[in-house]
């Protein structure tokens, strides 16, 4: 498999660096999960070449430029029917509810997924579990040729990382805070110091940080989560590409 990370702005984008976004491929398989605001542009592909795309939850940051490619799509030099769109079911209403019609539901096949739910996007079989966030969000773990990726989405301490990170050959977590977690109110995210006690626990070979708001310094939040899992931490940034 094959990570590339396409935005990983907590919150909102700024000038090149979109929020929340990743194409995960295997072989002709390529799933563009979380479509956050400017990860639209970042694909590395063109958007005939998607083979589905997954939404971790309703939140903004993490699914506005389905709206852009879907004008993309529908009114470009080749248009598509029937994308597969996965997403808690709650997701699916919210999107629907601000910007759906018959030309947007006919280009998207929206398809509900919960914690629990397992399915297969032609070459990857990706399993999904509730996390520890205010919406319904689901985490994910992305298996193919006995490689596993995992990614945390959205989430406070209390996700089901059993299901999701347990001996991860790359985990993508998020680490929306710095410092320790008893000075936040909002107890929906994840400090980095806490990202990397998930991932150590887990067993997870590799641990990326993503979800890190513009006004945190991102080398501050590294070095908390190299403290904690014990070893180097790698920090998602828009361009990179990692072979899982």
């Amino acid at each position: 498999m094959r990570l590339d990370v396409l935005g990983s702005s907590g919150t909102y984008p700024t000038r090149g660096r979109p929020a929340a976004g990743y194409l995960i491929s295997q072989g002709d398989t390529r799933v563009w999960c979380d479509t956050g605001p400017g990860t639209y542009v970042a694909l590395p592909i063109e958007s005939e070449l998607v083979t589905a795309i997954v939404i971790s939850h309703e939140h903004p940051d993490h699914w506005l430029d389905l709206v852009t490619a879907f004008h993309a799509v529908c009114y470009g030099p080749n248009p598509r029917q029937g994308i597969p769109v996965f997403a808690p079911q709650s997701t699916i209403d919210h999107v629907l509810g601000i910007g759906g019609d018959d030309q947007f539901e006919g280009t998207f096949d929206f398809n509900p997924v919960a914690g629990g739910d397992t399915i297969q996007i032609g070459e990857i079989d990706v399993g999904f579990a509730w996390s520890d966030h205010s919406v319904p969000t689901v985490a994910s773990r992305w298996e193919a040729n006995g490689r596993v990726f995992a990614y945390s989405a959205d989430t406070g301490p209390g996700g089901d990382w059993d299901k999701i990170a347990a001996e991860a050959d790359l985990f993508l977590c998020e680490a929306s805070y710095q410092g320790d977690m008893a000075d936040y109110a909002y107890q929906h995210h994840l400090t980095a110091s806490l990202a990397g006690t998930i991932a150590r626990r887990q067993g997870a070979k590799k641990l990326m940080l993503t979800h890190i708001p513009p006004h945190l310094d991102p080398t501050l939040s590294v070095n908390e989560a190299e403290t904690s899992f014990d070893r180097p931490v790698d920090l998602a940034v828009p361009g990179l590409t990692r072979k899982i």
